[in-house]
């Protein structure tokens, strides 16, 4: 019974008598996912969210209701899965992996009021609630092809993630020397410069701030010329894990296939 709760609340293997039951638990959990995002999004309009206050909340402890049993019933169950058969350590190093924490995070705006946070912190809590859309992921192989996309590139994209923060110190530490004098209400630091430089690198260029002076001018196209070469290197890194997975997924696919033609096979023959 156990083993079979398991495949429920997890991912029953193919052919299993509960496979069914586990997708139909899926779905049920994506529509509340997508529910409570809908629901968030439209309760920040301020005339709306008061006057189905009583509907929002029900969404939320219904939604709540139901996340912490799921939560609950992972933990008292993983124990079935070969890696976490410990009953107490198995159980933690399960409660450690990623998308438990993105589970936890999901409930805890709703528990951490019980416990005497202060009230004040309830707006940030709110944003804590997005971590529900986040568990989308457990549920579509598609979200888990990206994950899995990221994690194989995570050595060159932590490369361009550093050497765009270096760019961004120099870029505004630059245009500080350079813009200071004429501009000190915006230039008034180099922390108070990285706007200026996030933008720029990044070719959003909002316009609100910009130099004025001669040299400013340089080093700013200098660094516009610069972000549109670093822009480019994350998205070429990408491209080329999607490429790789995307082939990967299909050798996969034909090999299974062909195990199953050749299983097919075998059992036809006298």
């Amino acid at each position: 019974m156990k083993q079979r709760l398991w495949h429920i609340v997890d991912q029953a293997p193919p052919g299993s008598p509960v496979e069914r039951a586990s997708r139909m638990f899926d779905w049920m959990i994506i529509g509340l996912i997508l529910l409570n995002a809908v629901a968030f999004i439209v309760s920040t309009v301020e005339s709306i969210g008061t006057a189905y206050a009583g509907l929002f909340n029900t969404i939320e402890a219904v939604s709540v209701t139901v996340f912490v049993l799921e939560y609950a019933a992972r933990l008292a169950l993983c124990t079935q899965h070969p890696g976490f058969r410990r009953p107490v350590t198995g159980r933690l190093r399960y409660a450690l992996r990623p998308m438990m924490i993105i589970d936890l995070l999901a409930i805890l705006p709703a528990l951490l009021p019980f416990v005497g946070v202060d009230l004040r912190t309830l707006r940030l809590l709110r944003l804590m609630r997005l971590a529900r859309i986040v568990k989308l992921g457990r549920y579509s192989t598609a979200i888990q092809s990206i994950g899995r996309v990221f994690v194989s590139r995570r050595e060159e994209l932590a490369v361009t993630v550093g050497l765009m923060l270096v760019l961004i110190v120099i870029a505004a530490s630059a245009m500080y020397f350079a813009e200071n004098e004429a501009q000190p209400q915006h230039f008034s630091s180099v922390p108070a410069s990285f706007w200026w430089a996030v933008a720029t690198l990044t070719t959003v260029g909002y316009g609100d701030v910009y130099p004025i002076t001669a040299l400013g001018k340089v080093i700013g196209g200098i660094i516009a010329l610069l972000g549109v070469g670093l822009v480019a290197m994350p998205t070429g890194i990408l491209a080329a894990g999607f490429s790789e997975e995307m082939h990967r997924a299909r050798a996969e696919r034909r090999k299974a296939e062909g195990g199953a033609s050749v299983s097919s096979t075998t059992q036809q023959e006298p």
